[in-house]
């Protein structure tokens, strides 16, 4: 009888210390930040998405600017979203499969657009507006941070980075904790039916124990899910959603979340944002 009057408050303690984030505060200056997802992008008018052109959009724009990295063959950063080229691309590849000077030869979306290098997306930005950083891996995660972080520990500018791998923050957990770091999340049973165990651990930011993010980004159609309120209520911690692609859905997400993530409109910015 002891033993189950003890079971309920050590299950309880155990699920709070796994999705408790880091606290501190560091991911305050997200705050009222709108990011453009993969840059101000519209393939109309030329400028796909994670692309110089989307980049340079949102900078004459004075938008934050939300961006994907990956590794290629021979180890180089460049700034693509999906694992292979064919939607972007027309072409059947892996990132990982080509050096960055075989990817030269690729035009993204049917423009003349090249897939960019972040080195060269860090001299385009320059620090006038707040980037956030996404890092891709499908498996191996170490290399990613360590070539990413490369670049950016010499970058001047506002960054902040962020990954679905809990293993990314906990690798910046160990080697940079100076910098925010974001754990990445959505309820991958009810949007993309995944009902491993550790699908179900990620929806319910179970990770977090790894990689104590200072903010969590999620899907706003989920933002209801009980860990994400409960992480943010409880803790304090900060909540950027993605992707609003509308003002009605921007207003709608402001009772719930501290950042925004767009694409498709311009949300205004106002003073009190």
């Amino acid at each position: 009888m002891l033993q189950k009057i003890w079971t309920l408050p050590i299950v309880a303690a155990a699920y709070l210390l796994a999705i408790m984030p880091r606290l501190g505060g560091r991911a305050d200056k997200m705050r009222g930040v709108f990011y453009a997802h993969r840059g101000l992008h519209d393939r109309a008018a030329g400028r796909p998405e994670n692309t110089m052109g989307a980049f340079g959009a949102a900078v004459e724009a004075g938008y934050g600017i939300e961006l994907d990295v990956r590794l290629t063959k021979d180890e180089e950063v460049v700034v693509f979203h999906d694992e292979n080229l064919k939607r972007l691309c027309g072409r059947e590849e892996k990132i990982s499969d080509l050096t960055y000077g075989e990817l030269q030869e690729c035009r993204v979306g049917g423009t003349q657009e090249r897939i960019p290098l972040l080195a060269e997306v860090l001299r385009l930005v320059d620090g006038k507006v707040p980037l956030l950083v996404e890092l891709k891996c499908e498996q191996e995660s170490r290399l990613v941070c360590e070539r990413t972080d490369r670049l950016l520990k010499d970058y001047r500018g506002e960054f902040v980075i962020e990954s679905f791998h809990p293993l990314v923050l906990w690798w910046y957990r160990l080697h940079r904790p100076e910098v925010c770091r974001g754990q990445l999340s959505m309820h991958f049973q009810r949007r993309e039916n995944k009902y491993h165990p550790l699908w179900i651990m990620a929806t319910h930011l179970l990770f977090n124990f790894l990689g104590r993010p200072d903010f969590i980004a999620y899907d706003i159609r989920d933002h209801r899910t009980f860990s994400r309120v409960l992480c943010c209520r409880l803790f304090g911690c900060r909540s950027a959603g993605w992707t609003i692609r509308s003002q009605k859905q921007l207003e709608q997400s402001r009772l719930s979340f501290d950042s925004f993530i767009f694409e498709g409109f311009r949300p205004e910015i106002s003073a009190g944002n």
